[in-house]
């Protein structure tokens, strides 16, 4: 039997996983079943091919068979690796020589959902960074002044861990109120900044300066004038956002996206927010725009009376708690 065969090869051959072999022969089973009609019992295959002649097979027929899988609600993902079993198959069958075309190249792989940026509330950023920076300046210590300055400046410039831990000292004009990051391919950019973090970077530096012995090369530095590293951001902005930001992740990464989504969500023009962040394409800044009207739609149903808040939409009417008064 061809499809068993198949199954020993890359099991014995390739040395795939048991987990692989395993799911190929059960979507191989049931393409069988599609094309023959016929219902498939479940592993091991039966030893004949069952009335299933593989040669005669179409583009056409795999096609059809992904979409009554998809109709049964089988996700994207899992189409996916059907597909690519059914594709090893014929691709086995050409090394064969039993067969001179795979009818499963022409045919497109189901497309994976994209998970939309994870982002912070702008209330709930803004509660966390004025509550470090005023720890910060109370207690007057370096790294409680740095780690405070990291937060900051992740969301007020949207940079990335990696242009964070490049920036260098020079790059960071508080009279003129920009910085300059070098980011993905070596490409520049120039950020602006306000009041509040020119003030933040200049308390910093008073301290670096005297804790480092003097100006440093790199702005952010640890107390021996050494430069960042990829983990202790990840550290800082981890202690930061633990427990007090409601999100599925806390990374440098979750700054750069509440940094976007805020702006747009304030009236920032998308091309600005694009050049802000670096993107090369539009197309990767306008996954804010799903972020923006995700909120958007949330706000609707919770506050409109007839967005299916049932409790809203009885509190209007006569009777209920708002229907007493005079209409308006």
């Amino acid at each position: 039997m061809l499809i068993q065969s198949f199954l020993t090869y890359i099991r014995c051959e390739l040395s795939l996983s048991v987990h692989t072999v395993l799911s190929y022969s059960v979507d191989l089973r049931q393409f069988r079943g599609f094309v023959t009609g016929k219902p498939q019992p479940k592993p091991p295959l039966p030893q004949t091919d069952d009335g299933f002649d593989p040669l005669s097979v179409t583009t056409s027929d795999i096609r059809q068979w992904l979409m009554t899988l998809a109709e049964e609600g089988i996700s994207p993902r899992t189409l996916r690796r059907k597909l690519t079993a059914v594709s090893s198959f014929y691709a086995y069958l050409l090394r064969q020589g039993l067969t001179a075309v795979n009818p499963a190249r022409d045919v497109e792989m189901a497309k994976l959902p994209k998970p939309l940026p994870v982002n912070l509330r702008q209330a709930e950023v803004n509660h966390i960074i004025e509550e470090d920076m005023d720890e910060a300046s109370a207690s007057g210590g370096f790294i409680a002044r740095r780690d405070s300055l990291i937060m900051l400046m992740l969301y007020s410039t949207g940079m990335r861990r990696a242009e964070l831990i490049g920036l260098a000292d020079s790059a960071v004009d508080t009279g003129r109120g920009e910085l300059k990051v070098v980011g993905k391919r070596n490409k520049e950019r120039i950020i602006p900044f306000g009041s509040e973090l020119r003030e933040a970077v200049e308390s910093y530096r008073q301290v670096r300066d005297r804790v480092a012995g003097g100006p440093t090369d790199a702005f952010f530095v640890r107390p021996d004038g050494s430069p960042l590293y990829p983990m202790l951001v990840e550290r800082v902005v981890r202690k930061a956002l633990q427990g007090r930001a409601h999100a599925g992740r806390l990374s440098p990464h979750v700054m750069r996206h509440s940094f976007a989504s805020d702006m747009l969500n304030n009236g920032a023009d998308l091309v600005a927010v694009q050049q802000l962040l670096g993107h090369e394409s539009l197309a990767t800044t306008q996954v804010y725009t799903h972020i923006t009207y995700r909120d958007l739609k949330q706000n609707y149903q919770l506050a409109h009376p007839r967005a299916g808040n049932s409790a809203a939409a009885r509190s209007t009417q006569p009777g209920g708690p708002a229907g007493n008064g005079p209409k308006t």
